[in-house]
């Protein structure tokens, strides 16, 4: 047999068309491409599905060690897989301590023994306290550094994540621009937006309508262009995490006409929330930046569709439930979001607005895996790892609380009606999760490193 696996009949979505092909597959790379392709150990018939790009999410919260009873490994790659994400790129927080130095990533690779689901790129954290020791993480292999120019972390806790003022980022940026990392950005105005939650909270304006004005568009674009202007001072690479307006978008695209290397991502909650929904999830749709008004939305669409936004990501962000109880100005903001990445956007993006095939991939995988150097990852082409992912078009069901496999079985999805299904996974060519049978007995991801793909 030439073969492992041959995947037939499937709408193959490669790098400038989808069209009704054949895959070959041999020892986990993408073999070959083409019509009536044989000699296989094993055939599938992908007839009526959409075969994509597994997805590559840029964004996603896995808080093992030391906070596993928000979202650990096990249950958070599971949920992934269910969702058709074959590779997610974890974020430095909320894990404690926080992946901010040698150690502490070792203690990630640790706590993730034999859990992973699907394959994990780190990033490391840019904070207020370790601006001597980013070395030590780009020497293990991380992808990129994460910082927050918002306030962010818990003062009580030594070893939790920490924001950086101006002069802290563009000390720790000149470093980065050396060593040829990308850094990401979490861009809200920290003084601005703590001021006005701080005024909310003390007038009892506790409502989400309040929450989203305590966070206005304007500190996020404020914040864009602050950033935007620093790290060209340090000649960084730049990467704005989950943009929530179009006058955020804007600025990116400006800097980018103007010769930056910058690019951007947002999330599938700021095109299917709005603030109205909003109030009437309650805090299971609390993030920052916040879900905002339709006419935000609609002008999200419209740079998304136009190919202004580089990625889509989860922001996956969960917590325990009794860190959403109280109100809305008080919980936890954070969305538990990446086993409905795929198929609400796949419904709302594709069928509903009309997409192409090329962009959700793009959007989904292919540039994500471009943006953080994942060589292998983010296309189907030969020579790359066979991660693909099934879904069924005009295939519409209800999610229910039992349907999730988070640590925790919330999410503002719940209820929803999504008209595409995730029906198949499969990581370096082989099957993680199938809609019929469930998961793989045994776990196979693993942790993709800088210096070693």
């Amino acid at each position: 047999m030439s073969f492992d696996l041959i995947i037939k009949n499937g709408t193959v979505i490669l790098e400038n068309e989808a069209l009704v092909t054949d895959i070959a597959i041999k020892e986990g790379k993408i073999a070959a491409i083409g019509d009536g392709l044989s000699g296989a150990a094993n055939v599938m018939d992908a007839t009526g599905l959409v075969v994509s790009p597994g997805m590559v999410d840029a964004h996603t919260h896995i808080s093992e060690p030391g906070r596993t009873h928000w979202e650990g490994y096990e249950t958070g790659t599971r949920a992934a897989a269910k969702g058709g994400i074959t590779t997610m790129i974890e974020m430095p927080l909320n894990q404690l301590p926080a992946t901010v130095d040698r150690a502490s990533i070792e203690m990630k690779f640790d706590a993730a023994k034999g859990k992973l689901t699907i394959d994990a790129a780190q990033l490391g954290g840019l904070v207020s306290y370790n601006l001597d020791r980013l070395h030590e993480l780009d020497e293990v292999g991380v992808v990129g550094f994460k910082c927050f120019v918002a306030t962010c972390g818990d003062r009580g806790i030594d070893n939790d994540f920490r924001d950086v003022n101006d002069y802290q980022f563009w000390r720790g940026t000149k470093t980065l621009a050396e060593l040829d990392q990308p850094v990401l950005v979490h861009c809200e105005n920290a003084l601005i937006c703590d001021e006005l939650g701080d005024v909310a909270k003390k007038e009892g304006r506790l409502t989400a309508h309040d929450y989203v004005a305590s966070r206005p568009v304007f500190t996020e674009v404020e914040a864009i262009r602050r950033i935007l202007y620093l790290a060209k001072v340090t000649g960084c690479r730049l990467h704005i995490c989950h943009v929530s307006s179009p006058e955020g978008v804007a600025e990116v695209t400006r800097a980018r006409q103007e010769g930056q290397d910058v690019t951007c991502e947002s999330c599938p909650h700021y095109f299917v929330l709005d603030t109205g929904m909003f109030e009437e999830i309650g805090t299971l749709a609390k993030c920052s930046p916040p879900i905002r008004d339709k006419a935000n939305q609609q002008g999200m669409w419209e740079k998304l569709l136009n190919g202004e936004i580089d990625c889509l990501v989860s922001d996956h962000s969960p917590c325990p439930p009794e860190m959403k109880q109280g109100n809305i100005m008080q919980a936890w903001g954070g969305i538990a979001g990446l086993q409905s990445c795929m198929d609400v956007m796949f419904d709302e993006a594709v069928q509903k607005r009309g997409m192409p095939l090329t962009q959700f991939a793009h959007l989904m995988a292919t540039n994500a895996a471009d943006i953080f150097g994942l060589k292998n990852k983010g296309r189907i082409a030969p020579g790359k790892d066979a991660d693909l992912v099934f879904i069924q078009p005009n295939s519409s069901y209800v999610l229910k609380n039992e349907d999730l496999e988070y640590r925790h079985k919330v999410s503002p999805y719940v209820g929803f009606t999504i008209g595409a299904r995730i029906m198949k996974t499969i990581l370096r060519g082989e099957v993680i999760y199938d809609i019929e049978s469930g998961f793989a007995s045994k776990p196979i991801g693993k942790f993709i490193l800088k210096h070693q793909q």
